[in-house]
């Protein structure tokens, strides 16, 4: 069907006719009741079949990490988990009735269901089918034991088990494993602060993507040729290939050795900007240009039985001061299952001695589990905590999540959690901030995620703000607010505001807790005061900006025709409406003007805001003149000029070929409606009440219908139907047309122009999990030898934990120093003047100050002249 029309186009031109994406069914805004099933002992549901082809979410950062590929594949498995206790999150079998004991780790259960006695399977199947409208969700409450035919689990590709009994495990595990083709299983065990996890994905299995890590182009400044022997590849401007040996490069566009080209080679690691690629002498020498890529080999996995395992673990140590660690928690687990064998339950924790060397009482509530672990004294201190959260994303929703489940800031207690975003829900959201549903979209995401931790746990005291943390709040997060709390968390996306907030943090002696996520990896900072060094103590280097001259003229790699396109739409929707409206809002008439003009004024702005109005189209026919002269601008004019300025042939002093590599000389682009890239981007339309916004041909033209008012757009890359996103893709096509650069797909080049940061939610609760444990060990009062920073990579599998930085002192003289932690603090009246202070600070700690700064201002420098009289002052 037609998706919007135009104005009266003319005869000789089709109306447009584009058909919108697939959008998922919309989630209901109540759970949908559900009918009790009533299943036999051995019955359990049929899963559906899955569909040739199942549409995936558009807007959903999840596809850049995995992969369509990835991502079709899940759609269309059926999972059996059983368990919907801590671990067991989505649902489908559990025998168990709900307890109270189960809110302390079970997020999507609530005190109703607790009292009515509800099956856990039933009682949170209407909470976890809400969650994504593409998955089909069962539940069953049949019995699972040794005795039960386990035929039925041949309609599933995946099963995953929890609060399993080890025999029942291994006796599955063995069934998935030696079934044809093998079903993958999983089988995960918490108890307490320890858990296991332990994977079969049978005897052969296949990884596309061995490390996750995206192939980026690295261009090449040389290749030896081997005389004989291997030649050495050294990349362009001293940049580091990040390859290792063993891998494979496929060698593209290579001037001289034109036999390497589309061939891929095997290479040796010399150094992070060269490494062999084995014999060269008898290529022809190398002359200029080429750039290499990693090439993704498949690697194949072979998975042990559970059996196997038990009796010889392979696994992982995340903390490398404690390699024994991991095989002492193995042992301890093995026991529990040998006690839980043979006594047919788990030990009695009634009365316990706990890790911080005090006796907990079980008291019937949510939160015995947690006394278990940590005490019931360190319980009372989470309940009386007082903590800001900065941001509330899709970290921020996992730490909401763990603070109710914690019992982080209660009413009862005097605590309370402090959050605030500015920020609305967006449908792209919705994949791992799992507060949000689709009826909340474009709400704000601070009052939305306190209301959904409430259901969570009542009993907390939650404030949510709206507002942004930076200088021009301070006025409402100064320094008495920050005295009220105990520390403080973010959950941001921004280098920057991280900064910000750090400083604030380390002014008022405050703990900062700081974790970020990108795809797969993971990293968690704990910042202690007086302990730790801070956030601004270290700096990543900054990130590379492209020069000016290569959008504009010499785009080198898909990246930069992506961000060429980009600027032309800001340009285009954004920029120049915006100068336009500001200069009438400056000026009150055309006729003034006019008329100024005439007298031959200087008027700022005038230029462009004429150039607009004389090219504004009035009908259809203009557009279509207009987006042709755009077209010929932007894709043939501007290539015959490059040319004619630099010819083919044309060398620089050094005698080096002016086109060579990462320069690309263009080709003309001839106007042909009969090709589909052009035809792509050809008619796209978007009509609101107060501007018609036409696309024809990679060319914007605004019509306004409030005279001497334009309505800018800002780009909005989630919308597919707002045309922003056909506008980038087909520019950025057709000029990586025009310099022979590699076409990307649409999914590749939004990622690019919204700069979109690739996100999991199991990255972002791996995450705020890790946050959790450093929150305990700082209102704990742990020492310095406690606290861990975390990096992972849940790709390879790798989980590093390491100390954190110790603060660092500068001596002043032998008997004073001082750390960032450090305060003098001196404490005046009302008439307490400059020379006063400066005697102050001599008298409470021996040292003169020899000139005083506030910030970037100069208040006293004595050969500042006039200075010396500011010592009078107050």
């Amino acid at each position: 069907p037609p998706l919007l029309s135009l104005p009266n186009p003319p005869p000789s031109l089709p109306s447009p006719s584009l058909t919108p994406l697939p959008n998922p069914p919309p989630l209901p805004l109540s759970p949908p009741s559900l009918p009790s099933p009533s299943l036999s002992p051995l019955s359990f549901p049929t899963p559906p079949p899955p569909p040739s082809q199942t549409p995936l979410p558009p807007s959903s950062r999840q596809r850049y990490v995995l992969g369509d590929s990835a991502m079709q594949q899940m759609a269309q498995s059926s999972v059996f988990l059983s368990g919907m206790g801590g671990l067991g999150v989505l649902t489908l079998h559990d025998t168990k009735q709900c307890e109270t004991w189960d809110l302390g780790s079970n997020f999507f259960l609530r005190q109703d269901d607790v009292l009515t006695q509800r099956n856990r399977a039933l009682a949170v199947h209407p909470r976890v089918a809400e969650l994504n409208p593409y998955v089909h969700v069962d539940t069953s409450s049949s019995s699972l034991d040794l005795s039960t035919d386990l035929s039925f689990l041949k309609r599933y590709q995946c099963v995953i088990l929890t609060e399993t009994r080890l025999s029942l495990q291994k006796k599955i595990n063995d069934f998935c494993h030696f079934h044809q083709p093998p079903i993958r299983f999983i089988g995960c065990d918490a108890y307490g602060i320890c858990v296991r996890v332990f994977c079969d994905f049978g005897d052969q299995f296949e990884v596309s993507d061995p490390t996750g890590e995206e192939a980026k182009e690295m261009f090449i400044q040389n290749i030896t040729q081997g005389n004989p022997g291997p030649g050495v590849v050294t990349c362009m401007d001293s940049r580091t290939h990040g390859l290792q040996t063993g891998q494979s490069v496929l060698f593209r566009e290579v001037n001289g050795m034109d036999s390497l080209n589309g061939t891929a080679r095997q290479v040796t690691v010399l150094s992070p900007y060269s490494f062999t690629i084995g014999d060269t002498s008898c290529l022809q020498p190398y002359a200029h240009g080429g750039f290499f890529l990693l090439v993704k080999t498949p690697r194949t996995y072979s998975f042990e039985t559970m059996e196997q395992q038990l009796s010889e673990p392979q696994v992982l140590t995340p903390d490398f001061s404690k390699p024994e660690a991991p095989l002492q928690i193995h042992a301890a687990m093995l026991a529990l299952d040998a006690f839980q064998e043979q006594h047919n339950r788990l030990p009695n924790i009634g009365v316990c001695v706990c890790v911080c060397v005090c006796v907990c009482v079980c008291r019937g509530d949510r939160y015995d589990g947690l006394r278990v672990c940590i005490g019931e004294t360190m319980c009372l201190e989470l309940h009386k905590l007082r903590v800001f959260m900065v941001g509330c994303g899709a970290i921020g929703c996992e730490m909401l999540k763990n603070f109710a489940l914690l019992g982080v800031g209660l009413a009862k207690s005097s605590g309370e959690v402090c959050v605030t975003d500015p920020d609305l829900i967006e449908k792209s959201n919705l994949n791992r901030q799992f507060l949000f549903r689709s009826q909340h979209i474009q709400k704000p995401k601070s009052t939305t995620a306190a209301v959904a931790t409430l259901e969570i746990n009542p009993e907390m005291q939650v404030d949510a703000h709206l507002n942004k943390v930076c200088p021009a709040t301070e006025g409402v997060y100064n320094d008495l607010f920050y005295s009220r709390l105990h520390l403080v968390v973010t959950a941001l996306d921004n280098v920057e505001a991280r900064r910000y907030v750090d400083s604030r943090s380390v002014s008022n002696q405050k703990a900062l807790l700081d974790s970020g996520t990108m795809g797969t990896k993971g990293h968690t900072e704990i910042i202690v005061p007086n302990l730790t060094e801070s956030y601004n103590s270290h700096r990543d280097p900054p990130e590379e900006e492209i020069p000016f001259c290569t959008l504009k003229s010499f785009p080198a790699v898909i990246e930069h025709t992506i961000q060429w396109a980009r600027d032309k739409f800001e340009s285009a929707f954004a920029h120049k409406p915006t100068i336009y409206n500001m200069f009438w809002q400056t000026h009150s008439s055309a006729e003034a003007v006019l008329q100024r003009m005439q007298q031959r004024e200087t008027l700022e702005g005038a230029f462009q805001v004429v150039k607009l109005l004389s090219r504004r189209p009035s009908q259809w026919e203009h557009c279509i003149i207009l987006a042709r002269l755009k077209f010929d601008k932007y894709f043939k004019r501007k290539a015959l000029q490059l040319l004619h300025s630099f010819p083919l042939d044309t060398r620089l002093k050094d005698g080096s070929l002016f086109w060579q590599s990462p320069k690309r000389p263009p080709s003309p682009i001839e106007f042909d409606l009969k090709d589909s890239l052009q035809l792509e981007g050809t008619i796209d339309t978007l009509l609101t009440p107060d501007c018609v916004c036409v696309c024809v041909c990679v060319c914007v033209c605004v019509c306004t219908t409030e005279r001497l008012r334009m309505s800018p757009r800002m780009f909005e890359k989630d919308d597919d139907l707002n045309g922003h996103m056909d506008f980038v893709a087909a520019a950025s096509s057709l000029r990586a047309r025009m310099y022979s650069i590699e076409v990307a797909d649409r999914l590749k080049t939004k990622r690019i122009a919204g700069k979109i940061i690739p996100a999991i939610a199991t990255a972002t609760a791996a995450v705020a999990g890790l946050v959790s444990l450093e929150l305990v060990k700082v209102v704990g009062g742990y020492g310095f030898e406690s606290f861990n920073n975390c990096f992972f990579n849940l790709a390879i599998p790798v989980m590093v934990l390491t100390e954190a930085a110790p603060v660092k002192r500068t001596q002043i003289r032998e008997d004073i120093s001082f750390s960032i932690w450090d305060r003098w603090t001196v404490w005046g009246h009302q008439h307490f003047s400059l020379s006063d202070f400066i005697k102050a600070v001599l008298v409470n700690y021996g040292v003169e100050p020899t000139m005083v700064v506030h910030g970037v201002k100069m208040l006293y420098v004595p050969v500042m002249p006039g200075h010396n009289k500011r010592l009078k002052l107050t």
